[in-house]
C-alpha cells in the first residue's frame, strides 16, 4: 500500500483531504515530521486561508526545506487550494506594507481573481492540456473552487525546455482566466479542492497516487 503524507502545519479542514485520500486505498499520516515527509510515497501540501499565514505556518514547521528536498530528490508532492499558490514566487495578498514571497518553485505571482463575484465559490469547468496525467478521463468534469487569489500566467512562459517537460497549465474561468491546476514532473498542484469535487475530485487524486 502507498504512503502519503499530509503536511501538517495548522491549516485548517485537513481531515477532509485525508479521508478522500484514504478512501483512494492509500495509507495516510497527517504530519510534520521530516523522516515520515521525506520517506512517504507522496505528500499533499493542503492551504486554507491568506498566502503569507500560509507561508508563516509552513515555515515554523520548516515546510520550506522538506518540500524542497522531496523535489530535488524527485519525490511526489501535491499542492491544494493556498497549498498551489505558495508554489509561485509571490502574491498580491498583503500581509502588511510587504508582499509576501512563496516558496518560488514555480516563476509568477498569485493576483485577485478581477471579476464581479469574489471569492470564486463553487462548482466550475477547467481547461486540461493533451498529456495531463492529473485529469485523464475528467476533460469534462466540474470541480469546487473556494478562492478570491489564483496565479494567472502559465509557468512554462517563464522557463526554457530543459531536460525535463515544461510544465501543463490547466485553466478555468471566473472573471477571467486562471490557473486551477500545474503538472510539472514530482509537483503538482490544483487550485481548486479535490476532497471536496466529488467522483470527479477522487479519481484525480486516484490519477496521482498511480504515479507514486
Amino acid at each position: 500500500m502507498k504512503n502519503v503524507v499530509v503536511l501538517s502545519y495548522g491549516s485548517g479542514n485537513v481531515r477532509s483531504a485525508c479521508r478522500a485520500l484514504e478512501r483512494c486505498g492509500v495509507s495516510v499520516e497527517l504530519t510534520s515530521d521530516p523522516h515520515a515527509v521525506a520517506e512517504a510515497d507522496g505528500l499533499v501540501v493542503p492551504g486554507v486561508g491568506a498566502f503569507a499565514a500560509v507561508m508563516d505556518s509552513l515555515r515554523q514547521v520548516d515546510g520550506p526545506r522538506l518540500i524542497e528536498r522531496r523535489l530535488a530528490g524527485g519525490r511526489p508532492v501535491l499542492g491544494i487550494c493556498v497549498g498551489m499558490q505558495v508554489m509561485f514566487e509571490s502574491s498580491t495578498e498583503k500581509a502588511g506594507d510587504e508582499l509576501p514571497t512563496g516558496l518560488g518553485q514555480w516563476p509568477g505571482k498569485v493576483e485577485r481573481l478581477d471579476a464581479p463575484v469574489v471569492p470564486h465559490m463553487g462548482w466550475s469547468p477547467v481547461r486540461p492540456p493533451a498529456g495531463s496525467t492529473l485529469f485523464a478521463g475528467l476533460e469534462d468534469q466540474l470541480f469546487y473552487f473556494v478562492h478570491s487569489y489564483a496565479a494567472k500566467t502559465d509557468p512554462a512562459q517563464h522557463l526554457t525546455q530543459g531536460p525535463t517537460r515544461l510544465p501543463l497549465a490547466t485553466w478555468a474561468h471566473h472573471g477571467e482566466d486562471f490557473l486551477a491546476a500545474v503538472e510539472n514532473g514530482a509537483l503538482s498542484a490544483t487550485q481548486f479542492h479535490p476532497e471536496k469535487s466529488g467522483d470527479a475530485g477522487a479519481q484525480l487524486l486516484r490519477n496521482w497516487i498511480d504515479t507514486l
